[in-house]
């Protein structure tokens, strides 16, 4: 199976975990990678962008909820 080279913006939702309008906010605030332009009408996120800036994200000091992946 190939890998994307591009992705829309809800598959990058997707991806990323954050909703559409969030990713749309950062890119508005050049704190997300831009969309690149396919034709007239269509645009699309590098896959190896999204990927780099999800590398670049800060580790969390947050502890997850205290019921995730456990078994009773």
């Amino acid at each position: 199976m190939t890998r994307p080279i591009y992705v829309d913006l809800p598959a990058v939702s997707g991806l990323v975990t954050l909703a559409t309008a969030t990713i749309q906010r950062l890119v508005r605030e050049n704190a997300f990678p831009k969309p690149r332009q396919l034709s007239p009408n269509r645009v699309a996120w590098l896959m190896r962008e999204i990927e780099e800036w999800a590398e670049e994200r800060p580790i969390s000091d947050i502890p997850p909820p205290a019921n995730t992946s456990r078994k009773k």
